[in-house]
């Protein structure tokens, strides 16, 4: 290989991401896209009549904390953040926050309310399926006590302050009731310890068993495929699951260790494919599925779950 070409490929990372873009331009199907953008629409010489409520549905309000403009659409109330900008077409996005409009600045008002009550099903849809997220990640916000709960490979553990314990101690009971949580974890703290203490001892216990089980699945799945790789380091990245460089250094979200083993197996063999293909080709897919024909399930529940929300 010359050394230009060698050089290149020392400097490529590939990375997975953590979250899917919830907010694909209707109607295409590619489901990565980030934003929705639409074309300028024709200029209404008066703005068209709000719909009227259908009588099945409730009204609710959407409301973005940075409205500055609102609309009914289909009978619910739209409160919308509009962006004034050099773009040259009307954009949406639907985010955790709402609805965010950016527009010309030479598009009227008119304009732009005739071009969201064009795509007013597909906003609405949006907005909806954005507002059942929060309400889940709100629903997964772990309360630091005696007593709490969170995911660990999949299953639950409970989290137990025993001051007669030393550090955090995993213990297992065989003989559980069928839909009580086996795992219990025992925190050397006392009852009257902080939520921050309770947090930081739990949280690097979790990182510790997230390093020993990634090491011996990386080991795993590197003579599987025939790769080895340089290092490996944990991440807390927002985005990423994982990475992988050229140069062998693999990267993986401690996060992981949240959920059951099939789907951090899918995270290591993407990232160490990467080391035969630095690509999302079919080729590179063909790697991945070698060793995990089923990838796409575990592909899955990466994108659709909600983790606990530790902070």
């Amino acid at each position: 290989m010359a050394r230009g070409k060698a050089s290149f490929l020392e400097s490529l990372q590939l990375s997975l991401p953590l979250f899917a873009p919830d907010v694909p331009e209707p109607p295409a199907p590619a489901p990565l896209l980030p934003r929705a953008t639409l074309p300028p629409a024709p200029v209404a010489s008066a703005t068209p009549p709000e719909p009227e409520p259908r009588g099945a549905l409730s009204p609710v309000v959407f409301r973005h904390p940075r409205a500055s403009r609102e609309l009914r659409l289909d009978g619910h109330l739209v409160a919308y953040e509009l962006k004034r900008s050099k773009r040259r077409s009307i954009g949406f996005v639907v985010g955790p926050d709402g609805l965010s409009v950016s527009a010309p600045r030479w598009v009227g008002q008119a304009e732009i309310e005739s071009a969201l009550r064009e795509k007013g099903g597909w906003i609405l849809r949006k907005l909806a399926e954005q507002a059942e997220r929060n309400k889940r990640l709100q629903q997964a916000r772990v309360e630091w006590r005696d007593g709490t709960s969170l995911p660990f490979l999949g299953e639950t553990v409970i989290v137990v302050l025993d001051p007669r314990a030393t550090g955090a101690v995993l213990n297992s009971a065989a003989d559980a009731l069928p839909g009580v949580p086996r795992l219990t974890l025992h925190v050397g703290l006392p009852q009257h310890a902080t939520p921050e203490q309770i947090r930081d001892a739990v949280q690097a216990w979790l990182q510790r068993q997230a390093r020993r089980i990634f090491e011996e699945r990386c080991q795993h799945f590197a003579q599987r495929l025939g790769v080895s790789y340089r290092r490996l380091a944990l991440s807390s990245a927002q985005t990423r699951w994982g990475s992988a460089s050229a140069d062998g250094s693999i990267r993986l979200n401690w996060r992981l260790i949240h959920f059951a083993l099939p789907t951090i197996d899918y995270v290591v063999a993407h990232e160490l494919a990467h080391l035969r293909e630095m690509n999302h080709s079919p080729r590179f897919w063909d790697v991945v599925r070698s060793v995990m024909p089923d990838y796409e399930q575990a592909r899955g529940t990466l994108r659709d779950s909600v983790l606990p929300v530790l902070d």
